[in-house]
């Protein structure tokens, strides 16, 4: 997908936004963006919206008009899934890292396990999480909690969370022992708008306010179409792309009783190599002065998407740590 100057995506947004819902209602259709028109494998620079489909078939091109208000459409195969990982809870442990202090871009899981059923998984059973914790935030009431920023997929994870529930880094899935190696306690989560996070309040494990691989985090800002990101995650480690678009609307299938949510205004990021993969959810994206602009929630191969993070933190009520903002109060570990 090409980048396109924002006056273009200014003009397109209303016409997108008026017909994004019903695109997604038709059989197939997993998402709708705003991007370059290609025809046959090429570019041919007119703005377009994109609609997603998770198998390009014969009728797609039936099914979605060839264009709306005058603009393009254009359909592309693709394939968006949540980046947590989740495996039984008998399976043998993955060999993790494991850090006395606490930094943005490690494992980390609840310490409870989760009965899975087919269709979601191949065979039911009791079933462990893995995510990444993203980077520190504070909450901006009197309190200033320091809480650990993730994604809700990896926080919450199904219908039956309640606040107080364990966090261990690493997480079960590498080897986390729940007691022995709690971090965290789940604070705070939402799941609405562009919004897919939570915040795990940090017990009494040292932290810093960076991410591994990346440094200090200086702040946020706004996403911005072509400028390169980096991510550190779980699985990946650290990788890097370029925001290709600011205006996905996707729907997702969270499963396990939560089931298909709508998020908006997500971030497309594209990269030369694998961008994230299951165990990446929770990673921040952060650009070039190393401010966040998103909160990594799910993708495939060299494509990744992103929640904005300007949303994410007005819907915790938190602000990002830095090394320049002051805790009022260091938390009490965490029960």
């Amino acid at each position: 997908m090409g980048y396109l100057d924002e006056n273009a995506r200014e003009i397109i947004r209303p016409i997108k936004r008026m017909v994004e819902d019903e695109f997604l209602s038709r059989p197939g259709v997993i998402g709708v963006d705003i991007g370059e028109k290609v025809t046959g494998g090429r570019p041919t620079g007119r703005a377009a919206i994109v609609v997603y489909v998770c198998a390009k078939g014969p009728l797609h091109p039936q099914q979605i008009p060839a264009e709306v208000g005058g603009v393009p459409t254009d359909v592309v195969a693709e394939s968006i899934v949540l980046h947590r990982a989740r495996v039984t809870r008998t399976a043998e442990p993955v060999a993790a890292e494991r850090h006395p202090v606490l930094r943005g871009g490690l494992s980390i899981g609840p310490a409870r396990s989760f009965r899975v059923v087919p269709p979601e998984v191949p065979v039911a059973g009791e079933y462990v999480i893995a995510g990444t914790l993203g980077a520190f935030v504070v909450t901006r009431d009197d309190a200033r909690k320091v809480l650990g920023l993730t994604t809700f997929h990896v926080g919450c994870v199904d219908d039956s969370w309640s606040v107080g529930d364990e966090f261990v880094h690493p997480s079960r899935v590498d080897g986390g022992v729940p007691g022995a190696d709690q971090v965290a306690v789940l604070d705070r989560a939402a799941l609405a708008g562009s919004v897919c996070a939570a915040g795990l309040r940090m017990g009494a494990r040292p932290i810093r306010a960076e991410v591994l691989d990346v440094g200090a985090i200086t702040g946020s800002a706004e996403a911005v179409v072509g400028s390169t990101v980096r991510k550190r995650g779980r699985t990946t480690g650290l990788t890097h792309g370029v925001i290709t678009s600011a205006d996905a609307t996707l729907r997702l299938d969270f499963g396990d009783g939560l089931g298909v949510r709508t998020l908006r205004d997500q971030i497309r990021v594209y990269s030369s190599e694998r961008f994230g993969d299951h165990g990446d959810s929770g990673a921040v994206l952060v650009d070039a002065d190393n401010r966040v602009v998103g909160l990594y929630v799910a993708g495939t191969g060299p494509t990744g998407y992103a929640n904005p993070v300007g949303p994410v933190l007005r819907q915790l009520d938190v602000e990002l740590l830095t090394p320049g903002v002051p805790e009022s109060r260091r938390p009490e570990p965490a029960a």
